[in-house]
């Protein structure tokens, strides 16, 4: 039962990536001087945007260690694949402050977040059910991971700017958007989740990062649901 539901979704989110992907074309949304894959996971969005668009060079972020090695595996194919495009790889966090802390990695399905769970939510309920197998003593395990802020990578790393960034953090979006700080302003295009399920525990609304966006000078260019979950994706655009 877990492997056809995990089989299952996996088929409709790569169908919602390809509608994404087809918007951007339709907006002549293609070509990328710099890429960030914020919440990189094993390498899949990476897969997918190497072949429908032309990026010079991916920062690809994933806290999960486990996750990370899985990820790290997969580079090696993509230089070969595609010498044009110079990727790094990163195993940390981003948030609006330096500091370690952790995160929950679910073994089940791979994902992670960083905020708390909420057990008793009906939407965890029904997601453990279909997910958890049994072989392993807890639902998710703790890993320590460094945090940095997205403001202080660009500056170490000398990127002046970031022509799209990609968040998918669990809960955890509003976060890596405030520690952009003022370097959100050399940001043009974001796409990010969100959740409207009570299974993680925010401290955030969406008005709270559209707010936020629209203040820098965003407009939202699209909105769709998620198959078969209490998630939206949203790409903004920077108007300048």
């Amino acid at each position: 039962m877990r492997y056809f539901f995990l089989i299952f979704l996996k088929l409709f989110d790569y169908f919602n990536q390809k509608k994404i992907i087809n918007f951007l074309k339709s907006k002549n949304l293609i070509n990328f001087d710099v890429f960030f894959d914020v919440g990189a996971h094993k390498g899949e969005t990476i897969g997918i945007y190497l072949k429908n668009f032309n990026i010079k060079k991916i920062y690809s972020i994933e806290p999960s260690s486990i996750n990370f090695n899985s990820l790290k595996k997969k580079i090696p194919y993509f230089i070969k694949r595609y010498p044009n495009t110079k990727i790094e790889i990163e195993n940390f966090a981003l948030g609006s402050e330096q500091k370690k802390i952790y995160i929950k990695h679910m073994d089940e399905s791979s994902s992670s977040t960083i905020r708390e769970l909420n057990i008793s939510s009906n939407y965890f309920k029904r997601k453990s059910q279909l997910l958890y197998s049994g072989k392993s003593k807890d639902f998710f395990k703790k890993l320590e991971v460094n945090q940095l802020k997205l403001k202080n990578y660009m500056e170490t790393m000398s990127i002046k700017k970031i022509d799209f960034i990609k968040i998918d953090t669990e809960g955890y979006e509003f976060e890596v958007l405030l520690g952009a700080e003022e370097e959100i302003k050399n940001i043009n295009l974001i796409i990010f989740e969100h959740h409207y399920h009570d299974m993680i525990k925010k401290n955030y609304n969406f008005s709270d990062i559209h707010n936020l966006l629209k203040n820098k000078n965003f407009k939202q260019i699209y909105k769709s649901k998620m198959p078969f979950r209490k998630t939206f994706e949203y790409i903004y655009l920077n108007k300048k």
